[in-house]
């Protein structure tokens, strides 16, 4: 006999108790599976940032290791099509992210970042972005889009009423650059430093929230999951009537 038995209380079936348990404790243990998934994702991403020497050719780069972060050069060409990803600040000052259709000797073409730049004074006007004459080798790391979730409906149509270049853009989804080059990679690449060929400000640096957080968030989403089971077989012993 258990203590909760001993003390007069019975278990009490309550369909509404578990289904309230059934529903959240998938979803706590998916929080806490996803954040250690998401440490282990940061750890190879600072390992990748402290070990230059797996810089890969772009050309040779398969599918499967085009993992963020990873270092990559390419030897190949600037194109003239740039966007401007807008509502990008550095120390309080206003400005873009300058995004240029890179063409590689080898391999897709792709989107290249090449850092950020001041905006001007007046918004109808746009900063210079020239790109430098002729083939050029750059060094650069795997990332993604610039596509928040939020702004992903928007900025599928944000280029289309724009002539000439650059384009101002609020979020730069593939759909866009691939008007002008329908093979261009899934991913892009961000200018190591500010030393690489077309670059501007180009100062990037990882997530600086490292694995041991994502570790944090895991237990207490593990921890919750397992108050759950505990309330609710408290919750299920209900005093005896007399």
């Amino acid at each position: 006999m258990s203590d909760l038995e001993s003390r007069g209380r019975t278990w009490v079936f309550d369909w509404r108790l578990l289904l309230f348990a059934g529903v959240f404790l998938p979803l706590l243990l998916g929080l806490g599976t996803w954040q250690l998934s998401r440490a282990e994702e940061k750890k190879e991403l600072l390992a990748q940032w402290s070990d230059p020497s797996e810089t890969e050719a772009w050309g040779n780069l398969s599918e499967s290791a085009g993992k963020a972060g990873r270092p990559v050069i390419a030897a190949g060409e600037y194109s003239r099509y740039s966007w401007l990803l807008d509502n990008r600040t550095r120390d309080g000052v206003p400005g873009y992210e300058v995004l240029t259709l890179f063409y590689p000797r080898q391999g897709p073409s792709v989107v290249v970042n090449r850092g950020w730049v001041k905006a001007e004074r007046r918004r109808s006007e746009l900063p210079a972005v020239g790109i430098p004459a002729g083939p050029v080798e750059i060094r650069g790391r795997i990332a993604g889009y610039p596509e928040p979730p939020v702004l992903a409906g928007a900025a599928a149509g944000a280029d289309t009423g724009s002539e000439g270049w650059p384009r101002r853009v609020q979020a730069l989804p593939r759909e866009i650059v691939a008007k002008q080059a329908p093979e261009v990679a899934d991913r892009i690449l961000r200018l190591e430093n500010p030393a690489q060929p077309g670059a501007f400000r180009a100062d990037w640096e990882p997530d600086m929230m490292g694995p041991q957080t994502h570790y944090g968030y895991a237990l207490q989403w593990f921890s919750l999951a397992v108050a759950l089971i505990i309330l609710t077989i408290i919750a299920s012993y209900r005093k005896q009537e007399s």
